[in-house]
Order: structure tokens, then C-alpha cells, then sequence
């Protein structure tokens, strides 16, 4: 029997009740089809996608509606069959309740597929490229939460050589289990995606990181590996900490790298994604069948039924809660996302996207009313438990102050959002919110600077080519100026012209000649 893995730790990080077991008790059950979905063109980091339908047209499932507008975009396929009545705004789940463009289509119950790329079981005979193509048609995204597009993250031409591939199903954060559900149903469908990405990214081995927490999930993919007679492939199971389930935070758990500050884990040779996102690179690559669904867990003591659903992307929220069996009297706010890192919803009429992995229907108990911000006493507990080794406290004053330049001095981009030093400030601050408007705020300088930047570069091009014109207009008058200077003195040397001058004052010597003869001489 192989020695068991090594496993280090990381600074930081909360010891949590999971609260898992309240909809882990149920298998996974599917969500009916909706008369309506509402499909927001972002859904993923990056910029959004373009619109290819307009109202009016019939869809078959699976058919492309909106594609990637940019190299780090995602496209958005249609969940069912039916018809586009709309593209225009909606509110979609956002921390302040904003709208943005959404693509509206009413199912026609049928569920028709249409079209579809051809599947590719022999995959291995593909390139690297073929396959990235591929997965960046069926709209992949991260499904962990980061929703970073699939195809650029695995492509890894230019970086060093990756040598092991980190599958994440640790799902670290409490009440969420539709990864461990997932990883229950279908550790078959985990490895076929395994078998893909290394395949894309050539690594050697790959480890799938799982918390302690969740022992039959462990069981069925070490099962499932054993079955299938892999040897390149580890089930570790890493100890209950919040949040292990951070990209760098589960590598250095598994293999002791820390990748530096402001880059990538390619840096230390790795690359990581989700035990969800190998489920829908697989379905990509072997069926053609692109991301129009993922699983849901519906729970808290606001819910009547808490479980996981397999719900079609562009689903109400409100429809998924009803499947839940609705609301308990113990209803309180209803979060989208967990209860670290996720937000609360101002209505439940807002779409499932590619980013929801979890509607947590809160109690008063689950989710107490925030207390009001008290000023910092400068305790250091948020540093203490921050698991990327910030000083949270001196972001916060430059986040106030306005700063922007000097928080990230202190690597504001650093910070994953985790939520583990507001839920230890002892004053109640609210610092993750600090930090996503300090991002917020850089990110809409960044954008103002380079249209300004663009608007300069334009009017300086303009400038230019006007001074241009400009020149050689002058240019051109110049020339003919000189041109008809030397004409009057060049015409006056032709010896052409002379000669012709010449004879033709002898033909009017003739004509005068013969109009006036000399008189007869007298004999």
C-alpha cells in the first residue's frame, strides 16, 4: 500500500460548522422545465456575449444564442427548446439588485436538442487546440465560483510545462454540497473530464482535493479510480478548514507550492479546477453537448426540502425554491451563494446563472442583522485568519481614504473575498464589501483611463494625418508654382518653337505675297 500524501497547511483560515447534512440527505433531483428563462449575456469574468438571436426566432436545445465577443468571454447556449421573445434588460443576482442584458425565451415543453457538434470519443487523436475549441464553444466556465473561461485557462502554450493537475472538490464553504452530491452521483464523468484536461495540459498526475467532511464522496471516486485501474490519480483528503477550497490555498495543502504574488499557479506548474467543471468538459468533448445546466443546492432553515437540484441555466430562483417545497416560516434573507462568500438577493426573481452553486433561505438564526459598524480597534485578528497573508486593516484605512493607488500597494487583487476578516472583526466592519468597492472603483479607472487613453491616441492620429494632408497639399502647390515660374523662360529657348515661329512667319510672307503681286513692267 502506497504511503499516504504528505499534506501542509496554510496560514490563516476559520474553523466553521459545515451544516452540510441538511441537503445531502436527498439525491439529486431534477428541476422541471420552466415556461420562461432569462439568460444573462454576463455570466462569466470577462467581457459579455454577443447576441446571434433576435425575437422572434425558434431555438433547439443546445443551440448557440449569444457567442464569446473576446478571447476571455463565454457563450450562452439555449437551455431547451421554445422561441426568443426578448433581448433587453432584467435584474439578475447582484449584491446592489442591478439589471443587465438578458436574452428571454419561452420553452416549448418539447425539449428538442438541436444541432449539435459531432461527439468525439476518440479525443485522444485530437490537439490540444481542437479540444480548447471545442470546450470554449460549449460555453465552459469554472463552476466552483470563479467562472474564469475554461478554454483560457487551459491553454498553457508560452507557460511552463504543468505537471500536475489539481481537481478541487474540497467545497469548503458551509451549506453548499452540490459538489459533494456530484462527486456521490457521478465519480465516472469526474475522471472521463480528468482524462480530458490532461490531455490538454499534459500533466502526469492529478490529485483530487477533498475535505474530510465528505466521506462517501471519497469513497466513490477511489472506488471509481480503482475500477478503472488509474495510477496517476489520488484522492487526498485534507483536513475541514475554511476556505482549503481556494485555488492556491488547495495547492499548497497538496503538493507545499505557494505561487507568488500576482500570478498564476502555471508559475509553479499546476493548474486546478473543478470536480463540476471536469463533469462539463467531459460532456463538451464526448457528447457535444454544451453548459446549459448545473446542480443547485437549495437549503437553510428557510426551506422546506433543502437538496440539490439539477436546474436548466436561466431558471428563477423563485421557481428553484418552489421545487424545494417553498419557504418555512423560518424564512428570513435569501443569500445567493454561502454564507461567507455569498450575497443577499432583494428579490428571488432574478436567474440561475453559470456562477449559482447555492440559494441559501436563511433564518433569523443563519443570518443574524449585521450590527452596526463600530470604528476599528486595531485587535489584528483579521490578519491573523486572513488565508493570503494580507494586512486587511491597512487596506481598509487607503480603501476609505480613497487610495486606490496605495491598497494596492498592499495587493488588494490578492484577496479572494473569503469573508474571513469581517467574520472575526470584533467591530463589525464589513471589510470584504471595502475591498470589492476598492476593485470595483480600480477596475472603472481602468476602464475610464483607457478610453481616455483611446481618445487621445485617436485625436492624435487624427492630427496627423490632417497635418499630413495639410503638407502634401502644400507640398503640390509648391510644385506647380515653380513649375509654371521655369515654363515662360523654357519656351522662350525651344528651338522647336523658333523653328515653328519661323516658318509660319514665312507662310504669311507668302499669303501677303500673293494678295499683293508686283505691278507688270513696261516694254
Amino acid at each position: 500500500m502506497a504511503e499516504p500524501r504528505n499534506i501542509w497547511t496554510f496560514r490563516g483560515g476559520l474553523h466553521l460548522d459545515d451544516h452540510k447534512a441538511v441537503s445531502t440527505g436527498r439525491t439529486i433531483e431534477p428541476a422541471s422545465i420552466p415556461e420562461r428563462l432569462v439568460l444573462p449575456l454576463q455570466q462569466h469574468i470577462g467581457q459579455a456575449a454577443e447576441v446571434l438571436v433576435k425575437p422572434g426566432d425558434p431555438v433547439g436545445k443546445g443551440q448557440l444564442i449569444a457567442r464569446a465577443s473576446d478571447y476571455v468571454s463565454a457563450s450562452i447556449h439555449a437551455p431547451t427548446s421554445g422561441k426568443i421573445v426578448a433581448v433587453e434588460q432584467r435584474p439578475v443576482a447582484h449584491p446592489s439588485g442591478l439589471s443587465d442584458h438578458c436574452i428571454i425565451m419561452d420553452s416549448d415543453g418539447e425539449d428538442t436538442w438541436g444541432e449539435l457538434p459531432p461527439a468525439w470519443p476518440d479525443y485522444t487523436e485530437r490537439s490540444a487546440a481542437e479540444l480548447r475549441e471545442r470546450i470554449r464553444w460549449a460555453g465552459v466556465v469554472g463552476l466552483g465560483g470563479a467562472v474564469f473561461p475554461t478554454a483560457v485557462k487551459v491553454n498553457t502554450s508560452g507557460q511552463r510545462a504543468i505537471d500536475t493537475l489539481i481537481i478541487n472538490g474540497a467545497e469548503c464553504e458551509p451549506y453548499i454540497s452540490c459538489d459533494d452530491a456530484l462527486m456521490r452521483a457521478h465519480p465516472e464523468d469526474i475522471l472521463d473530464g480528468i482524462a480530458i484536461l490532461r490531455h490538454i495540459i499534459g500533466a502526469h498526475e492529478c490529485l483530487i482535493g477533498i475535505e474530510d467532511n465528505k466521506p462517501e464522496a471519497i469513497e466513490a471516486l477511489r472506488h471509481a479510480i480503482e475500477t478503472r485501474g488509474e495510477r496517476d490519480i489520488e484522492v487526498v483528503v485534507v483536513p475541514t478548514l475554511y476556505p482549503s477550497g481556494g485555488e492556491k490555498q488547495l495547492i499548497k495543502l497538496l503538493t507545499g507550492r505557494e505561487v507568488p504574488t500576482n500570478s498564476l499557479p502555471a508559475s509553479v506548474g499546476v493548474l486546478c479546477q473543478n470536480v463540476a467543471t471536469a463533469v462539463t468538459v467531459a460532456n463538451a468533448v464526448l457528447h457535444g453537448r454544451p453548459l446549459i445546466e448545473r446542480i443547485v443546492t437549495v437549503t437553510g432553515q428557510g426551506i422546506r426540502q433543502p437538496g440539490n437540484y439539477r436546474a436548466l441555466i436561466g431558471t428563477s430562483a423563485d421557481r428553484l425554491v418552489a421545487k424545494a417545497g417553498g419557504y418555512s416560516e423560518h424564512i428570513h434573507q435569501l443569500i445567493f451563494g454561502g454564507p461567507m462568500m455569498g450575497f443577499s438577493l432583494r428579490s428571488d426573481q432574478v436567474p440561475i446563472t453559470k456562477a449559482t452553486n447555492c440559494l441559501l433561505a436563511a433564518s433569523q438564526a443563519e443570518a443574524p442583522n449585521n450590527d452596526p459598524e463600530r470604528p476599528c480597534i486595531r485587535c489584528g485578528e483579521c490578519a491573523r485568519v486572513c488565508p493570503v497573508q494580507l494586512l486587511p486593516q491597512q487596506m481598509l484605512w487607503h480603501t476609505r481614504a480613497h487610495d486606490f493607488d496605495k491598497v494596492q500597494d498592499f495587493h488588494l487583487f490578492e484577496c479572494i473575498e473569503c469573508g474571513c476578516c469581517a467574520y472575526v472583526c470584533p467591530s463589525h466592519i464589513p471589510l470584504v464589501q471595502y475591498y470589492r468597492f476598492a476593485k470595483t472603483a480600480i477596475w472603472t479607472q481602468e476602464r475610464e483611463r483607457e478610453k481616455s487613453d483611446l481618445a487621445r491616441r485617436r485625436h492624435e492620429a487624427r492630427q496627423t494625418r490632417l497635418e499630413r494632408i495639410e503638407a502634401e497639399r502644400k507640398a503640390r502647390l509648391r510644385k506647380k508654382k515653380e513649375a509654371l515660374e521655369k515654363k515662360p523662360a523654357a519656351q522662350d529657348d525651344d528651338p522647336k518653337k523658333a523653328a515653328i515661329e519661323a516658318a509660319m512667319q514665312r507662310v504669311a510672307a507668302k499669303k501677303a505675297a500673293q494678295q499683293n503681286p508686283e505691278p507688270a513692267g513696261k516694254d
